[in-house]
């Protein structure tokens, strides 16, 4: 049984016929299929019949020159091929010009065919490695798209049951407190509590998928406006914690996507409310920055984190340990600094023990002000 090899194909167009045959015989020698064209409008010809691997191209042609006929193969042939030019011009501006135009490589006439050879092969290596890397990269886009196409439906599809859970755990828990035995009203407590975790969680990878996906138009932002959202929507535990909220009477105005913004602000806020002291005091505040930036921060009257503490932090899918008093962190900061990060700005924390964290993020100063 008899295995064919599949051959390069190279396109030579050179208007010396000299140059033509020595080139022509130097590659078929050494394995390739060879094309050739002695002016610019053979070479269109060959073009609309067949795409080759490689092509050598003469600069001083008659007609079409070599450097005018590239620019019209680029713009009209849809695939890539790698242009090695040929000339007798040994001026350097002709080889930046060569160069500029995205050829690969210059070789100046009269050239050595293992100089030629060395080139060819060199060149049809990378190409073959930017095929495959364009093919691979193109297989995994495709297969984070379908992974990401079936996180974001097994998401929407837990959710759905997690929401009547929730709900008739609520119900249940109403009508029953009081003729239900301590252990009873326990147990609702903990279906109840870990319910509504399993949704924050989802909420928060759709989330994740969402700021993965899209790419958004940053505007001027009321931060006033967003704060009070957030600190709304954690109503219920500030209040059950009888947390203090210490607020700036003003905020500079930034550029960012308010929703996305609103939830770097409840991620930052629920951790102080979880980690702060007893009760939590929060502390939030803004400074503008030398770069253009303005930087706001949340402070918490809590323990505070060691060095290796604040190392591990803003990493996805990441806890401390089971010890350490900020072991739920781990996703909701990765949020953070994915939806940040994406907006422009940092991601940041200070800390030392006994004195509490400042979680912090920054923005680019707005240019204009938001609509009221």
């Amino acid at each position: 049984m008899t295995t064919s090899t599949i051959k390069d194909k190279i396109l030579i167009v050179d208007d010396d016929i000299n140059n033509l045959q020595v080139l022509f015989q130097t590659l078929q020698d050494a394995g390739y299929e060879i094309l050739v064209a002695k002016d610019a409008a053979t070479a269109c010809t060959r073009l609309q019949h067949t795409t080759p691997d490689l092509i050598l191209l003469d600069v001083i042609m008659p007609g079409m020159d070599g450097f005018a006929f590239y620019r019209q193969m680029r713009d009209t042939l849809k695939s890539h091929v790698p242009v090695i030019f040929l000339s007798a011009l040994t001026d350097v501006n002709a080889i930046v010009t060569g160069l500029k135009l995205s050829a690969v490589d210059y070789i100046t006439k009269p050239f050595d065919p293992r100089v030629v050879i060395a080139r060819v092969e060199k060149h049809l290596q990378l190409e073959r490695l930017r095929r495959e890397l364009a093919e691979n990269n193109r297989r995994l886009q495709t297969e984070i798209d379908e992974l990401d196409a079936f996180a974001h439906t097994v998401a929407h599809d837990l959710k759905n049951p997690l929401t009547y859970i929730i709900g008739f755990s609520e119900i249940l828990k109403e009508e029953l407190n009081a003729h239900s035995s301590p252990k009873t009203e326990q147990s609702l407590e903990m279906i109840l509590n870990s319910s509504q975790k399993m949704a924050k969680i989802i909420d928060d990878l759709l989330l994740l998928a969402q700021i993965h996906r899209h790419t958004i138009t940053p505007e001027p932002l009321n931060m006033n406006l967003i704060v009070h959202e957030a600190l709304n929507h954690l109503m219920p535990n500030i209040e059950r914690q009888q947390a203090k909220i210490n607020l700036p009477d003003d905020w500079p105005q930034v550029m960012g996507h308010a929703p996305w913004v609103e939830m770097v602000w409840v991620h930052y806020l629920s951790n102080g409310l979880k980690y702060g002291g007893s009760p939590p005091e929060l502390t939030l505040a803004s400074a503008v920055l030398e770069n253009g930036h303005v930087r706001f921060c949340v402070k918490d009257n809590g323990h505070g984190l060691t060095d290796e503490e604040q190392k591990r932090l803003f990493v996805e899918f990441v806890r401390l340990g089971r010890t350490s008093k900020v072991q739920g962190h781990g996703l909701g900061l990765s949020i953070v600094q994915r939806i940040v990060t994406q907006l422009g700005g940092e991601v940041g924390v200070t800390s030392a023990i006994g004195t509490g964290s400042s979680f912090y993020f920054t923005l680019p100063l707005a240019t204009e002000l938001p609509a009221q």
